[in-house]
């Protein structure tokens, strides 16, 4: 590609972002639809988005920070120290009334709250912004402990507790119970964000002398990744389990959702290999990029949002592990093909599938959609 392609396509990208912020700084998550505030959707694209524009960052932890749930409220599943999971500042609900706003069901926000905390200072080194947020980080990783894992396993796990409210609360979300798992649930991927996020907190609270708070999370650290390399790993099948049930046996399915370990360094290290060979087969790659769901499970469905599909943000996030851990090539494979999908389309829309290697636009995708921008932009701002 040439470097006059390369920067016409930053510059339409540049343009999306810029549609999609707010006069307060921070993201929407997409339009028209989703033309609000989302937890997971804005700190991802604000890590997306760090070596090109922190301050994005910036004014989504301050907001976010500002909206951290401070009471138990089932109507909106908010806790105290939970992350929100959206809300719209110009609306009391729902648009189609689900729940009432802000509303906080969603298992990630919290974990991730954390981890682009850490992220952003190391990138910024903004110390007044960091100790100004003390509180809030604290409280973030409260609940954690004390609401996010209620039975005390070690595990982070979720079950709605508005019956309007979302059903499944990770990324891959759903009013009704398209993952077939029963509650509660442990996703994979959110063990490794709260792994990641402890170890993040640890080293923050160590710089400022918290030698108590930074000993007693790399503690927890350590016994968490113990125990979750022992409960999740399918012997099997070689891969981690999409989750665990309620009755703590593993719901087991090959997905794009144990790719996100990847980053967090939750694994051990013999099972990274074996991720990222299963998460290059021919069931799960395709040229435009990883699919959500096995191709080889009952259950797949490639116009399905989370049970076959591609997404940019997905792929992103499963490319940041393997450049971490040093798989190039691998990682190339991941950016060409999200470019390949740019160059097919003229844009990048949340979601889309592919169907014998072509690739095909599902009708009901959105665009723009901030994290598959900020996706693209990304890579080609390497």
């Amino acid at each position: 590609m040439s470097d006059f392609t390369k920067e016409k396509i930053k510059k339409q990208l540049l343009e999306d972002i810029e549609r999609l912020k707010t006069k307060e700084g921070f993201l929407l998550a997409g339009l028209p639809i989703y033309n609000r505030l989302f937890g997971r959707d804005s700190l991802i694209v604000s890590w997306q988005l760090l070596d090109i524009d922190p301050s994005v960052a910036k004014h989504t932890l301050d907001i976010l920070a500002s909206l951290q749930g401070k009471r138990v409220n089932k109507k909106r599943e908010e806790e105290p120290g939970r992350i929100l999971h959206e809300t719209d500042f110009n609306k009391k609900r729902h648009p189609k009334g689900y729940f009432p706003f802000p509303y906080y069901g969603s298992i990630d926000s919290t974990p991730l709250f954390l981890i682009v905390f850490s992220f952003y200072f190391k990138k910024t080194k903004d110390i007044k912004f960091l100790k100004s947020h003390f509180p809030n980080l604290i409280s973030a990783i409260n609940w954690i402990i004390n609401y996010g894992d209620k039975d005390g396993d070690l595990f982070i796990e979720y079950e709605r507790q508005n019956p309007k409210g979302l059903f499944h609360q990770g990324w891959k979300d759903n009013f009704s119970d398209h993952l077939r798992i029963k509650p509660p649930v442990a996703l994979v991927e959110i063990q490794g964000y709260q792994y990641l996020a402890f170890i993040e907190m640890a080293e923050i609270f160590g710089r400022f002398k918290e030698r108590e708070i930074q000993h007693f999370l790399l503690e927890r650290a350590k016994k968490l990744k113990e125990k979750f390399n022992r409960d999740f790993w399918m012997e099997d099948k070689k891969y981690f389990a999409l989750a665990l049930d309620g009755k703590k046996k593993q719901r087991k399915a090959i997905t794009s959702n144990a790719g996100h370990l990847l980053f967090t360094g939750i694994c051990d290290k013999d099972k990274e290999k074996l991720i990222v060979e299963r998460l290059f087969a021919k069931d799960m790659w395709t040229p435009f990029g990883i699919r959500t769901h096995s191709s080889r499970e009952p259950d797949f469905d490639p116009f399905s949002y989370h049970q076959g599909s591609i997404w940019p943000h997905d792929n992103w996030i499963i490319a940041q592990g393997l450049k971490s851990l040093g798989y190039k090539k691998e990682y190339q494979k991941i950016k060409s093909a999200i470019l390949a999908v740019y160059q097919e389309l003229a844009y990048i829309p949340e979601v889309y599938t592919a169907l014998k290697n072509k690739l095909v636009e599902l009708p009901r995708a959105c665009y723009l959609q901030a994290w598959a921008s900020g996706t693209l932009l990304n890579f080609l701002n390497e």
